[in-house]
């Protein structure tokens, strides 16, 4: 494959649509990931509309909100999506006992909790599932890292990244949304970042 430079240089002026295209041509295994949190039923769409029985992976924490969990099965089904589900070894339940409530960002057991209802999770999922191309919905100006990607990137394991919608703005996902019926679901929030502007480890970890 061409240097990623180059390779980002010539799909920068590119739509999604060609964008996803592209990568699913240079794909025998690809998985999208997704936490339907706002604005993911637009990658969804953009995958599910190339290919229709596109793997799509959900690590539910078991911390989203009913709000997420409602909206989540009703992507599901619309889209009778190809999901593989991944769940913590262990319930919430179980992990309050020992952890008590969400540990805080300054608390030293949050770095453990993250492990244990993001990144083990996802890990196993990847082990298993073995993609070669792995499908997010990554945008400059959601954080730091994210800032520094680019549409496509290459983990330090030789795993491609794309990120189809990567410069596009909330705004114009929204007129994506309108123009394909899609319904957003904003009551989202993630255990493990607290902050949007912070990472949790799942994209950063071992990427080049």
């Amino acid at each position: 494959m061409k240097n990623l430079t180059i390779i980002n240089k010539e799909l920068r002026d590119r739509r999604p649509s060609e964008i996803i295209r592209w990568a699913l041509e240079n794909s025998t295994n690809p998985i999208l990931t997704t936490n339907f949190r706002p604005y993911e039923a637009a990658i969804i769409h953009l995958c599910v509309k190339e290919k229709s029985d596109i793997k799509v992976l959900w690590c539910d924490s078991g911390y989203n909100t009913k709000a997420t969990y409602v909206y989540a099965e009703k992507i599901i089904s619309s889209f009778n999506l190809n999901l593989k589900l991944y769940i913590p070894i262990h319930t919430s339940a179980h992990r309050e006992v020992f952890m008590g409530q969400i540990p805080e960002i300054s608390d030293p057991k949050h770095k453990e909790f993250t492990e244990q209802v993001k990144l083990e999770p996802f890990k196993r999922a990847m082990k298993e599932i073995k993609p070669d191309l792995w499908i997010t919905n990554l945008r400059k100006g959601q954080t730091k890292f994210r800032d520094n990607i680019d549409i496509v990137s290459e983990s330090n394991e030789g795993l491609l990244k794309i990120s189809p919608f990567y410069y596009w703005s909330d705004l114009e996902l929204e007129d994506y949304m309108d123009e394909n019926n899609l319904e957003n679901e904003f009551d989202y929030f993630d255990p493990t970042k607290v902050d949007e502007k912070r990472e949790c480890g799942l994209h950063n970890q071992g990427d080049k």
